[in-house]
């Protein structure tokens, strides 16, 4: 997805990508986020493969080239749409889509289908055949199966002599158009004035103009899709204002009051209620004018008798015995 090929001296990578690098860096070799270069030497050319996201993977295998595709990872991927003209037939397309019961968006990234086939790529492809993207693959007829193999032969090979470079690609192609989900986007509608929408399945975004890809089977559930702002809504947001949002109307129930159940008390309220009827609690008593209370001073009491006793047998107190 951000991996490119380098080869020192050719444009070979994304425009894009040379437009963001600074003066100077267009020179360096190896380029910025380099992860592999190699240089050959009969002829001398230097290779150098970028991906600063390292999505990408470098695979060497030890085979002539016309036999690269023969080994692994490519063995195990499907037929070419721009080289396997032979084998991508509208026939085998119709076969694939038949045989499963997945959404069309889905199949076509399905690399062990079809090769080649990218995000922007299947998002072009069924805008252009008007096939709605997560619609099931076998609810077609056999005219749209028709329409979406040329469709797909049309959008690849076109894109295969273009070198992939977008600035060359039709201005009235979805691509141009699709990279922004927003509905304020300055692009969310096509040259010929159709609205896109944006819907999200198995964490892939699929942008598609409603109005055009219709449904005509059905579709996975649970589509999360992004409504399609109105006229006066768009025309708002360009103006950077926002609809006002109305006020809660308030139920008139003034002249309803005593019809109405007497609202439950809260806890506090039904504790409040519950001591007032308790009997009033006994209050301490204070004792002397001391302070000490009643208890306590029986206690003292007690205390002295008891000093006075054992005063008694110990002979320093005289007096009286019982």
């Amino acid at each position: 997805m951000t991996g490119w090929i380098h080869i020192k001296g050719e444009k070979t990578a994304y425009t894009n990508y040379y437009n963001k690098l600074k003066e100077g860096e267009k020179d360096v070799w190896p380029p910025k986020f380099w992860k592999f270069h190699l240089e050959t030497v009969e002829p001398s050319v230097r290779v150098a493969y970028t991906d600063p996201r390292r999505f990408g993977r470098v695979r060497l295998v030890d085979c002539p080239g016309k036999d690269i595709r023969k080994h692994s990872p490519l063995v195990e991927n499907g037929p070419d749409p721009v080289v396997d003209k032979d084998v991508f037939t509208e026939g085998f397309l119709r076969q694939k889509m038949k045989a499963r019961h997945v959404p069309i968006k889905a199949l076509l990234l399905d690399q062990t289908t079809l090769s080649g086939v990218g995000n922007w790529v299947a998002d072009e492809v069924l805008y252009q055949a008007r096939l709605h993207p997560e619609q099931y693959c076998d609810e077609f007829s056999d005219q749209q199966i028709a329409k979406l193999y040329e469709t797909i032969r049309y959008v690849c090979q076109f894109a295969v002599d273009k070198l992939g470079d977008s600035d060359q690609f039709p201005k009235d192609w979805l691509f141009h158009y699709r990279w922004d989900s927003r509905p304020s986007a300055p692009k969310s509608r096509l040259p010929n004035g159709e609205k896109l929408a944006f819907l999200k399945v198995g964490g892939r975004t699929s942008c598609y103009a409603p109005n055009l890809q219709k449904n005509t089977g059905h579709i996975v559930p649970g589509v999360k899709e992004e409504p399609i702002p109105s006229d006066v809504e768009d025309e708002m947001v360009g103006k950077g204002k926002r609809k006002a949002k109305k006020p809660a109307k308030k139920p008139e129930v003034e002249d309803d009051e005593d019809q109405l159940p007497p609202k439950k008390p809260s806890r506090k309220q039904k504790a409040e209620d519950d001591e007032d009827e308790l009997p009033p609690k006994k209050r301490k008593t204070r004792g002397s004018s001391n302070g000490v209370t009643k208890n306590r001073a029986v206690q003292v009491a007690v205390q002295d008798a008891a000093t006075d006793e054992n005063r008694r047998r110990s002979g320093r107190l005289r007096g009286k015995r019982d």
